[in-house]
């Protein structure tokens, strides 16, 4: 074996994100000594503790998992930093963070993918805030971690366009795709590309906040394009959502309409067959899918036909 030669590649992760590239650097053919993942977490109906999708792939290729439920203190990574080092730890939204001590302990240190085009949109939720911010492009970073939130050295990126049809989902399945590619790129030469990595620019960093409650909340006072983009942004999880008549419904699909009015934002001014017109801030949208407590997400025609609505019908946001 040369001395630089990588072979053990463990892996941290959690989501399906991160699955994606795990099953990759097992189809390969790569050493992974050990998983690192989050505790199983209550899911479904009846809350039941499930596997996460990347604690399912380890278990499925008999690769040991380890889900310690934090790694903050001495004794929470005894059991991890007991094991001999991998040549790399390679992380992808994990979830958790690592501390010096794990960060250093990997022969090559912790190779990082991001779904971003850092610096831009550092942080928990990149591909949410690319499509909301109207981003022309994003794609995959891998990073030498370092101490900081995503600020490490860039090893290696590819970059995708984002489409006007683009939802979180999507584009999360194309960049979950994107990063597995690029990382069995990089694995084979990685001594020297981390010997090339280049330093993120502060220019341009950006951060990619979580969701929070509210912003699931549909605000009728922004601009129809605005709106139009969080409903995709939004898209599969959290959803969006408004009252009508004290229902809240889930709004999913949309369309921009080149037209303007004058009543107060919220208001329907029209219903159709095609759709549900809705006058916002600055100019109209006309949902065309929407989900009512308890139901499916529907074309607006079918939707109607359960949950009529009626031209002056106000769609507010919660205590609005």
């Amino acid at each position: 074996m040369v001395a630089e030669e990588v072979r053990r590649v463990a892996f941290a992760g959690t989501p399906e994100f991160a699955a994606i590239a795990l099953r990759a650097l097992i189809a390969a053919g790569w050493e992974v000594p050990f998983v690192l993942t989050q505790p199983d977490r209550p899911a479904g109906r009846g809350l039941k503790r499930s596997p996460s999708p990347v604690k399912q792939v380890a278990q499925a290729a008999g690769i040991p998992v380890l889900q310690p439920a934090r790694l903050k203190s001495e004794e929470d990574r005894r059991e991890l930093l007991a094991l001999p080092p991998p040549d790399v730890l390679v992380v992808a939204a994990y979830g958790l963070i690592l501390p010096p001590d794990v960060l250093r302990w990997p022969r090559w240190g912790c190779l990082n993918i991001h779904a971003s085009l850092l610096p831009r949109w550092r942080g928990a939720a990149p591909i949410v805030r690319a499509i909301e911010a109207g981003d022309a492009e994003t794609g995959i970073t891998l990073m030498q971690m370092d101490e900081g939130l995503d600020t490490g050295p860039m090893v290696a990126s590819v970059a995708t366009p984002i489409s006007p049809d683009d939802t979180a989902g999507s584009l999360h399945d194309r960049l979950a795709a994107l990063g597995a590619e690029l990382l069995l790129r990089v694995l084979p030469e990685l001594p020297r590309r981390l010997a090339q990595a280049q330093p993120q620019p502060e220019a341009g960093a950006t951060y990619a906040a979580k969701i929070t409650p509210q912003e699931r909340w549909v605000d009728w006072s922004q601009p129809a394009e605005r709106i139009e983009r969080r409903l995709r942004a939004f898209d599969p999880h959290p959803g969006m959502q408004a009252l009508l008549r004290g229902v809240p419904l889930k709004l999913w699909r949309a369309q921009v309409l080149d037209a303007a009015g004058v009543e107060p934002p919220g208001t329907v001014t029209h219903v159709g067959a095609e759709g549900i017109t809705v006058q916002t801030g600055q100019g109209r949208l006309l949902l065309t899918e929407l989900q009512r407590p308890g139901g499916k997400r529907l074309p607006a025609a079918e939707f109607l036909r359960g949950f009529p609505l009626s031209i002056g019908d106000r769609l507010v946001t919660e205590g609005g």
